[in-house]
């Protein structure tokens, strides 16, 4: 709780409580409406591609922004947005005109101002805490994140049995008025004074991924885990109706567990100082495991038991390789490696989604799950090999046999 004595974060933190819930009730609501509208995964994939599209292809300019850019105007612009985008689909929804063109254009929006705010939001942390409190930052952001999810899809759930899908959506809109006024009172954030052409200061960002191999392999595992893993808002869903023949309040109450598995992982993550390759390897073999034992469950209350341990895991392996980066990253870098980081765990849904949601629809939810069960395992795999090779390189140089 260290960070939370710094205040600037500590008003960051209290605005993201009051919005963040509000964020997973529309990611919730969002999913069910295009189940309910369509009956098929394979377009729920799409509708998650289009959103996460821009991500993937955004992100890293998004973090060029941030190192350019006071980081609280930027999240000012992108918070509104995308309040107005869930306005909007919450209006068309509860009014009866709401359509898959008008779904997928909001969800379109809320993409592109996701491009530009995850690399601000992950970068603007450092400076609301300081480098010596950002590990317990970057957890602590990340409990908050999955506390929301606990609790955002719970509401949800409640939500659209009760009252309606529409009402999730104008719900987040409001919700957002509790980060825009907390950003108001914060530093407006570090600016460069030097400054490249905008295409040459992107490709110097890549380059300097490329030539730093602490950077290099945990995002490229990061990349991998997020394309296939990390497909929950098309897994579940499909899981809740197809295998378990659920409603929308399944949904949410699946997700809510996860949620509460990741508030655990993130605080136990908060109280050690673990960063590096092999933290993230450990770290992969805990979330595909979670994930394998998911895949296999044989009825709703285990899958809700192993979606707490997915969450434990996937907490773990974000805030790991998170303050990893941010530690190995210099501060000229820093948005621009931020940002191929959220291209990971969101950009490359384009990818995966519609990949994900074909297995779920056409062979089985649990075989779509098992994806990415199989693509945590290469990448403890891959970061356990490199891990041992550094141990090597060091014990080399002092003249140490390693076995």
């Amino acid at each position: 709780m260290a960070a939370l004595r710094a205040g600037p974060f500590r008003r960051f933190f209290i605005g993201q409580a009051i919005s963040l819930p509000g964020s997973w009730m529309q990611s919730v609501g969002q999913g069910w409406l295009i189940v309910e509208l369509t009956h098929s995964g394979t377009a729920l994939g799409w509708l998650t591609a289009v959103q996460f599209l821009p991500g993937l292809l955004l992100a890293p300019w998004g973090g060029l922004l941030a190192d350019r850019f006071p980081k609280r105007t930027l999240m000012l612009l992108t918070q509104s947005a995308m309040a107005a985008a869930a306005l909007v689909l919450g209006t068309l929804t509860v009014t009866g005109r709401v359509g898959i063109p008008a779904i997928l254009g909001c969800a379109l929006v809320l993409g592109i101002a996701q491009a530009v705010d995850n690399p601000v939001r992950q970068s603007y942390l450092i400076e609301l805490t300081g480098p010596r409190l950002i590990r317990n930052a970057v957890s602590l952001n990340g409990v908050l994140i999955n506390a929301a999810r606990a609790v955002g899809p719970a509401i949800a759930g409640v939500l659209i049995v009760a009252v309606g899908i529409g009402w999730c959506f104008l719900l987040n809109a409001v919700s957002f008025t509790g980060i825009i006024v907390a950003l108001w009172t914060l530093p407006a954030g570090a600016v460069r004074a030097d400054r490249a052409p905008a295409v040459r200061e992107l490709r110097e960002g890549f380059g300097y991924v490329r030539d730093h191999k602490d950077l290099l392999w945990p995002l490229s595992m990061v990349f991998l885990v997020g394309t296939f893993a990390a497909e929950f808002p098309i897994t579940l869903p499909l899981l809740a109706r197809t295998t378990f023949h659920g409603d929308g309040g399944t949904y949410g109450w699946m997700t809510s567990a996860m949620g509460v598995g990741a508030v655990v992982g993130g605080f136990v993550v908060a109280r050690r100082e673990s960063v590096g390759t092999a933290p993230i390897a450990w770290a992969s073999v805990l979330y595909g495991g979670a994930v394998t034992a998911l895949a296999l469950s044989p009825t709703l209350p285990v899958a809700v038991a192993a979606l707490v341990l997915v969450g434990v895991g996937s907490s773990a392996f974000m805030a790991i390789s998170n303050a990893t980066l941010q530690m190995s990253s210099e501060a000229r870098y820093r948005g621009r490696v931020m940002a191929l980081w959220s291209v990971g765990f969101a950009g490359t849904t384009p990818i995966g989604g519609p990949v994900v949601g074909a297995i779920g629809e056409h062979v089985s939810p649990r075989w779509a799950v098992g994806v990415g069960a199989l693509s945590c395992a290469v990448a403890a795999v891959s970061l356990f090999a490199v891990a041992r090779g550094r141990a090597r390189a060091g014990a080399a140089d002092r003249g140490v046999s390693v076995s």
